[in-house]
């Protein structure tokens, strides 16, 4: 398919530049894929449209601050955007794949100094091309106090400010557990919900079943090939628990539907190992390029931000809706002012 199928227009300054006031204050697109139809809702109304035996599937990664404003010897400036632990050696080395900027000024054995006295440092080990690096950190202590002390968090770069103190807490969702930190995006679809609105979908008898997915920057990797069959998604690590995986066997035995929140859900979901119709537990890395022609195992209905033009992650949902259904579900978006991205507006696909 030609990826100039997956593209759309819209004026920027749709792009949400900050959260809502409150989490659950955004606005619900519902598209009805049997119908067509589409109705317009507070958030907060999401738990009109799940059932008793219902699951939502929320992925519970927390983000940390992957952006790491370093310099040279010289005192230029230098990015180093942390993307995950190398599991090329133990993890007493504490060697960790960056991105770098600017990269083709950087020297393989460097150290970037992110103090006056240079005694907090990592040093760029190998360079991999593409402003790829391997970096080592002295001890992961110094890793976590540099994160800590020289670290910001990672907006996405169509949000054009620089990060504050609100997104230390609303670039991530209520789902993410300190024990799960590891992406450096976050997965944005868990962004409206609030503890009042868990506290309905628990009283109706929906379950919540949490999975990890720990989102990498390629989640923002444009599709550059003409052909939609020649792109590639890079690979994250993903984690669905034994607990979980019953949850959701249950939930498919009484005829429960599977609400995936967010397209990582999804492809983790989708990417579960199932056995004689029984999902299993399993822990790795998931590289599930999902477009129009996949057969759905286990999502019935998915809630879903907005996302870029030409992305991997337009054709996923192009894939679960119809392309021609998305593309006229985001026209009326566009025209109803809708707030997109990251600190965006939803949409839920029944």
């Amino acid at each position: 398919m030609d990826i100039n199928l997956f593209d759309y227009d819209f004026p920027e300054e749709l792009i949400a530049q900050y959260p809502t006031r409150e989490r659950d204050e955004s606005r619900l697109l519902v598209l009805d894929r049997a119908t067509g139809g589409m109705t317009i809702h507070p958030f907060r109304e999401v738990t009109r449209f799940v059932d008793s035996g219902d699951a939502f599937v929320v992925n519970d990664t927390r983000v940390f601050k992957a952006r790491l404003l370093g310099h040279r010897a010289t005192g230029a400036e230098v990015e180093v955007f942390l993307v995950r632990r190398s599991n090329e050696v133990s993890e007493a080395d504490c060697l960790w794949e960056a991105l770098a900027q600017p990269s083709r000024r950087l020297k393989e054995g460097e150290r970037i100094l992110f103090s006056g006295s240079g005694q907090l440092s990592l040093t760029l080990r190998d360079n991999r091309g593409d402003g790829r690096w391997l970096v080592r950190f002295d001890s992961e202590r110094d890793r976590l106090e540099i994160i800590e002390k020289y670290g910001h968090i990672p907006l996405p770069q169509y949000i054009r400010r620089p990060d504050t103190e609100v997104d230390i807490s609303r670039y991530q969702t209520i789902f993410a557990r300190q024990d799960k930190t590891g992406a450096v995006a976050a997965p944005t679809a868990g962004f409206h919900f609030t503890p009042e609105i868990l506290a309905d979908l628990e009283a109706k008898g929906v379950n919540r079943v949490e999975l990890t997915l720990h989102v990498g920057p390629g989640t923002f990797k444009p599709v550059t090939t003409d052909n939609v069959e020649d792109h590639f998604v890079d690979p994250e690590i993903a984690m669905l628990s034994a607990d979980a995986a019953s949850t959701l066997n249950r939930t498919r035995d009484a005829g429960g539907r599977i609400v995936a929140v967010g397209t990582t859900s999804v492809r983790t979901l989708e990417s579960a190992p199932i056995s004689r119709g029984r999902v299993e537990r399993f822990s790795g890395e998931v590289d599930l390029y999902i477009r129009p022609g996949y057969e759905f195992r286990l999502v019935d209905r998915l809630l879903t931000n907005f996302h870029l033009p030409k992305s991997s992650l337009l054709i996923l949902v192009s894939a679960f809706a119809g392309r021609e259904l998305i593309l006229e579900a985001y026209r009326k978006a566009i025209a109803e002012k809708f707030r997109f991205y990251s600190y965006g507006d939803a949409m839920l696909i029944l």
